[in-house]
């Protein structure tokens, strides 16, 4: 496990059984470790330790005699805070001393050999903390309850009659107190509890509190190691480059023009695509590589423009299609008939992740054993990857997981992890680190997918929609990542935000002839799941389209809205919030308009309110109420901070984000190219949480949706024009 106070080492894990791994440092010493195994969530069971020295691990907290609590994470950090949440759930339930606190990251290697005892490692669809939480609260109060019994029999008393407060137990009737590490090898004899009560969130003194990150100071002092700044003794670097035309190959390259330039140590063949330069530093590498004369097969896909996509997917609007996300009614056949029928056709382009930390992994690969440090969002799938790769079984490979650099779903996919393992493989027994450039890594991104959608709605005489026609013409991103997911209704995931009922991805609205589809077209640019997925253009079509039907009705966006959403009290609840909280209702100041939306994704019900100006031609977003009903809230300053992030996000990709095709490729190489928002730009956020409870809701994604349709509708209102196709960048918003 990699250590909050530790960098990576290179050192190879010895093969560990079941019952024998040591739990961190501090097992030998006597550390007690609780871990617990299924079936869950309906009890939690721990796992005992026979000698201390020796303890059964299947940890999730390990308690030191110096009285530290080490909280094991098995999610992916990447920025988000589910770290500090999770450990907040743990020590919440064990009465812990959160001052004492530390964290250690699971590898997936140990998971394995554990029977997964940490269950899902991976870490994406705002799922950290509601995937897991209650399985790891199972986990602390479990590991109180042993405490506590071990204290009890200490003192020969009953476990019932013993409080607990950080860390502390005391026996209530004879005021005799003891500390959790005085008492951790006795509590590793103890027989696990068969079952468990967790705290009711309020009376959560831990959780729900807005206490501070447990990994800002590493961040701060500079002794974190993200991958890219990984550094193993012997290390080579490796930069590769691939078909900049996605499907294409790699047709020769001429290795002995810059084999004796300086430093440069190998020029590899990696794959059918993709040729590398390997060398004694990334520059040298680099220097090399770009200097390195390649020829691509391109194939018949280097003929494909934006333009071209553009007019397959426009041709999917009119297209029959057996693909269908909601119904009700027969739109069509009252569409048909209605006297007056509202249109509009909008477009939603190619978004590149761009983090901040490109992608890189660092192998070492021998015959016998490939140890792998990797950022990833999936560190099991990275594990498979680097072991099919390697020509190893599982049990040989290990993946050290480490703090990411942003990411924003860009690993979820492990295709940078394999190329890694290729490289160090025709490098046997030196650790290579496999870094690609900027300009590679977004050439090669998994690219939020293009789509097109037209929306055809009736009115009545007194402006209530009659019905509603939806259609959606674009990419599928599990059509490419994981096929066995299309069913005969094809690929269930386009529809986020809009199927009718569910805890995840509801629609707010009641129509009664409604009729949401999808004509899947599928250009060769490779797509992937960027943060917030298929919600966000569906929350521009809907949310703009919805304006459009209240404008045409001659009537208020949020009276209008109040109409449909009779039979949907919580998407109302927090659109009212947002309303309320930017002053719906009232004029605003000199210039200022307003504009909103909502929506319901990753389990969480969310609205925004904007405040725009429009001058020369310029949008200006001064101020964004955001109302966020995730069920619960473990930290309220982590879920402030993502909320305001992921606006950031959100009106980068309205206001710049596009990525266009030429000639078979993604034009934006760079950020020169592909603008993001700056400091300057970014509006005030309010954060109004409204957390009702009963259910568990995500919180990185969900509001990234509600920014763009929010700030289009109050355009709308500056400009009385409305923007259908984005970015902002290409529209003339000048009024004449």
């Amino acid at each position: 496990m990699t250590s909050q106070a530790h960098r990576p080492t290179p050192a190879s894990a010895p093969r560990v059984s079941r019952r024998g791994f040591l739990a961190g440092a501090g097992a030998a010493a006597g550390a007690f470790t609780l871990g617990f195994s299924f079936p869950l969530p309906t009890r939690a069971v721990a796992q005992t330790a026979t000698p201390p020295t020796a303890p059964e691990v299947n940890a999730w907290v390990v308690i030191q005699p110096d009285e530290s609590i080490i909280i094991r994470i098995a999610r992916a950090e990447m920025g988000q805070g589910s770290l500090t949440g999770l450990a907040q759930l743990v020590v919440e339930e064990l009465d812990g001393d959160w001052d004492r606190v530390r964290f250690e990251l699971v590898k997936p290697g140990e998971n394995r050999r554990r029977e997964r005892v940490w269950r899902d490692q991976s870490t994406g669809g705002s799922r950290a903390i509601r995937g897991s939480q209650e399985y790891v609260r199972m986990g602390g109060a479990a590991a109180r309850a042993m405490l506590v019994q071990a204290a009890a029999q200490g003192w020969n008393v009953k476990p019932e009659e013993c409080s607990v407060a950080k860390g502390v137990i005391t026996h209530k009737p004879s005021g005799r107190s003891t500390t959790y590490g005085a008492v951790a090898v006795a509590a590793n004899r103890i027989a696990p509890p068969a079952t468990v009560a967790l705290k009711d969130p309020k009376d959560w003194i831990i959780a729900g509190k807005p206490l501070k990150r447990l990994d800002t100071a590493d961040k701060l002092n500079g002794s974190l190691v993200y991958g890219m700044d990984l550094s193993l003794p012997g290390m080579l670097v490796a930069v590769p480059k691939a078909c900049p035309v996605h499907g294409g190959k790699l047709a020769s390259f001429d290795a002995t023009a810059v084999s004796a330039m300086r430093g440069v140590k190998h020029v590899l063949r990696v794959d059918d695509e993709t040729v590398a330069v390997v060398a004694d530093t990334f520059w040298r590498a680099k220097t090399a590589l770009d200097a390195l004369p390649i020829t691509w097969n391109e194939g018949p896909s280097a003929a494909v423009s934006s333009a071209t996509i553009a007019e397959t997917l426009r041709a999917g609007l009119s297209a029959d299609t057996p693909y269908i996300g909601n119904k009700a009614g027969d739109a069509k056949g009252v569409l048909t008939k209605a006297g007056r029928v509202v249109e509009a056709d909008y477009s939603f382009p190619y978004q590149n992740h761009a983090p901040m930390e490109v992608l890189s992994a660092t192998v070492r690969w021998t015959p016998e054993r490939c140890d792998a440090w990797a950022p990833t969002q999936v560190a099991e799938a990275a594990l498979d990857a680097v072991a099919a790769a390697a020509g190893l079984p599982v049990e040989a490979c290990e993946v050290h997981t480490m703090r990411i650099g942003g990411s924003f779903g860009r690993r979820l996919v492990t295709d940078y992890v394999r190329m890694a393992v290729l490289i160090a493989k025709q490098v046997p027994g030196t650790p290579v680190k496999m870094m690609w450039t900027r300009e590679e890594d977004m050439a090669q991104g998994r690219f939020h997918p293009v789509t097109q959608c037209r929306l055809r709605a009736s009115l009545d005489g007194s402006g209530n929609v009659e019905a509603l026609h939806m259609r959606i013409s674009g990419q599928s991103i599990m059509a490419y990542a994981r096929p066995s997911l299309i069913t005969a209704n094809g690929d269930p995931f386009i529809f986020q935000g809009l199927v009718p009922d569910g805890a995840e991805m509801a629609i707010g609205y009641t129509v009664p002839n409604l009729l949401i589809d999808h004509a899947m077209r599928n250009p060769h640019v490779r797509p992937g799941a960027w943060r917030g997925v298929n919600l966000n253009q569906n929350a521009v079509y809907l949310e703009c389209f919805i304006d459009e039907l209240a404008h045409a009705a001659g009537s208020d966006p949020l009276a209008f809205r109040r109409k449909l959403m009779a039979n949907h009290p919580k998407h109302l609840a927090v659109l009212e919030a947002a309303a309320k909280g930017i002053g719906w209702g009232t004029k605003p100041a000199e210039g200022i308009h307003r504009g909103l939306a909502q929506i319901m994704g990753f389990g969480s019900y969310v609205a925004a309110a904007a405040e725009v100006s429009v001058s020369d031609g310029k949008v200006n977003i001064h101020r964004i109420v955001a109302a966020t009903d995730p069920g619960h809230v473990v930290n309220p300053q982590q879920v402030e901070a993502q909320i305001a992030g992921s606006f950031a996000y959100g009106l980068s990709a309205m206001l710049y984000g596009e990525c266009t095709v030429k000639d078979g490729r993604i034009e934006q190489q760079n950020f020169d190219s592909y603008t993001v928002l700056r400091l300057d730009e970014m509006p005030a956020v309010e954060v109004i949480l409204m957390p009702s409870g009963g259910f568990w809701g995500g919180v990185g994604e969900p509001t990234i949706a509600v920014a763009a349709p929010a700030v289009l509708n109050a355009v709308f209102a500056a400009t009385g024009r409305r923007v259908r196709n984005l970015p902002l960048k290409n529209v003339d918003l000048r009024v004449s």
